[in-house]
């Protein structure tokens, strides 16, 4: 009697429907390795996130993120552990004032974890005209009934189910019935209408992994403190590739937004078409601690993805939100280039770009580059910034806008090191761990009102960043030491050969990148000079020059030009 109830039940659900011990569905292997948040912290979890429509302006419509830790890391989403989710940046491309960004993802779920615990919250908060952004799919493995309790079952059936008795979690006991991937993303999509909702699929973030290794293998997970293993040497791509995981979760997100006509988003084929333009050592550091979380660099390469995934977009479902986007161009230095003329970009702090206006007041050598740089030949700009170090240049984003400038065959002068020296936690926060080791620690930053979690490195490892990301635009990175100090022992100036100096000549050798050794260059002119007459060099105070020690310090960049045969040297007056 007992069977053939059963198989009246199967008949009646019009698939197939299996009890988890008697294993007619293979789970999917967790090939990421990551012990990751767990729902049993989902009340502590509650706290942090966001309530559901809660930054909804008047009748602004809300667009949520629905995902897991790829959109928003750990419990706060906030950083303090080196990993950031991408759904913390989104909202830089879209207009506040039209519409709000909500990140209601949570690290560990997978669609079926998501869909039965915070779904139905989320839900509560939807409203007619908004729009939710669902990427799920990199936890949806492992058991089914014991560990996480979270895998669902492979494809998109629609009929297929699985009822299992969980074993561990804070639901252990209960009853439960299981269903493919495609299953729970048609739920979320049509329950996301049905509130009179846009719903937006996406595949998901890549994961890297050895390129000794399988793509789908169980890569080895680098040390925090010993991150970045491959120099960027230009030669070899070393040990890291990018991967793709779109053979299921991406197609079945795809197979589902075509058959529900949905607009879908391949933000995996977007970003790893990025990055596969770059070397192993940087794809390496675009993640933090394993190969699926991603570092700060990672996460707003992630955004940036989905918000030209979003514009390029040619359903009509989204044409009202891209009208709500904003940021969208990359940020450059504004060069005005010349036809058939590189450009050579100036990097640095106050000693290379000053107020640079007062005949008497404090100048940088780079307002000089028109007394040894022929305009016939080459232009320049000088993008260097009072006051920054390595860190804070990066940070503010100043690089960026050099980068994304850069073309084959510029150049690019990098100096940095008067206030690399400062403090890591506290003051203005611009200072760098010593040395050029590939190290890394999480430190909170305070500055005015905001505070946020930054990861900061060796100043050597800035130094190799920039390096690096000239030469994947084909441009050639010039290293510049420091400017030396009006202090003097003994009749002759500082020099700092045992410290910044060092670490300069320590990434040139490493990385094979040009040097001007300034440092020296021009404290063996003011050696020459003598004390008494090296003060008409300087103003104000012993670091910054005046613009005879500008004049001086360009006239270094030239000698170390020649001296070290760079093809620089060939547009010099």
């Amino acid at each position: 009697m007992k069977k053939r109830f059963l198989f009246l039940l199967l008949l009646g659900l019009g698939g197939k429907t299996a009890y988890a011990q008697q294993d007619n569905f293979r789970p999917m292997d967790d090939v990421n390795k990551v012990v990751d948040l767990t729902l049993d912290s989902l009340e502590k979890v509650k706290t942090a996130r966001p309530e559901a429509g809660s930054s909804r302006r008047g009748t602004n419509p809300v667009l949520f993120l629905v995902g897991n830790s790829t959109m928003r890391t750990g419990t706060k989403g906030n950083g303090d552990n080196g990993q950031w989710g991408w759904g913390f940046f989104e909202h830089h491309y879209f207009d506040e004032n039209r519409i709000t960004v909500e990140n209601q993802a949570l690290g560990g779920t997978s669609s079926r974890t998501f869909y039965n615990q915070l779904w139905p919250d989320v839900k509560k908060g939807i409203r007619a005209g908004d729009y939710v952004i669902i990427e799920l799919g990199h936890n949806d493995n492992g058991p089914f009934d014991s560990g996480r309790c979270r895998a669902s079952i492979r494809g998109i059936s629609a009929t297929d189910s699985l009822v299992v008795t969980l074993k561990e979690g804070p639901n252990k006991g209960k009853t439960e019935t299981v269903y493919s991937y495609g299953e729970y993303m048609r739920r979320f999509v049509r329950e996301t209408r049905a509130l009179g909702a846009h719903p937006i699929l996406m595949s998901l973030t890549p994961r890297k992994a050895p390129l000794s290794s399988p793509a789908g293998g169980s890569p080895s997970v680098p040390k925090a403190s010993k991150q970045h293993t491959t120099p960027p040497t230009g030669g070899s791509r070393g040990a890291w590739q990018p991967v793709r995981v779109n053979e299921t979760f991406g197609l079945w997100a795809r197979q589902i937004a075509e058959e529900l006509d949905v607009p879908f988003i391949d933000l995996n084929e977007i970003s790893v078409g990025k990055y596969e333009k770059m070397s192993s050592w940087k794809l390496n550091y675009h993640f933090y601690l394993d190969n699926i979380h991603t570092s700060k660099f990672g996460a707003e390469l992630n955004a940036r993805s989905a918000a030209e995934g979003i514009l390029a977009c040619t359903h009509s479902e989204v044409k009202p939100l891209q009208a709500m986007m904003v940021n969208t161009s990359l940020p450059t230095t504004g060069v005005k280039r010349e036809e058939g003329k590189p450009v050579v970009f100036i990097t640095g702090d106050s000693t290379v770009k000053n107020a640079d206006k007062d005949s008497t007041g404090m100048w940088g050598w780079g307002s000089q580059a028109d007394r040894v740089f022929d305009p016939q030949k080459i232009t320049w700009i000088n993008c260097a910034q009072a006051g920054r170090s390595c860190r804070t240049y990066l940070r503010e984003g100043r690089w960026e806008k050099v980068y994304n400038d850069l073309r084959k065959g510029d150049f690019v002068l990098i100096q940095f090191g008067h206030n690399d020296i400062g403090e890591l936690h506290k003051g203005k926060h611009r200072g760098e761990i010593p040395g050029t080791a590939d190290t890394s620690c999480v430190s909170r930053v305070v500055l005015k009102d905001e505070a946020y979690n930054e990861v900061v490195y060796s100043f050597g490892w800035y130094l190799k960043k920039m390096i690096d990301d000239c030469r994947q635009k084909g441009a050639t990175p010039i290293l510049v030491s420091l400017t030396p100090r009006n202090e003097w022992t003994n009749g002759k100036i500082e020099r700092r050969n045992d410290s910044y100096g060092k670490w300069y000549r320590e990434v040139a050798a490493e990385t094979g990148c040009t040097f001007v050794d300034l440092h020296n260059i021009t404290a063996d002119a003011l050696d020459g000079i003598g004390q008494e007459e090296a003060r008409r060099y300087y103003n104000n105070d012993h670091t910054h020059t005046s613009l005879a020690g500008a004049r001086l310090n360009a006239l270094g960049i030239a000698i170390g030009l020649r001296r070290s045969d760079s093809e620089l040297a060939r547009y010099l007056k």
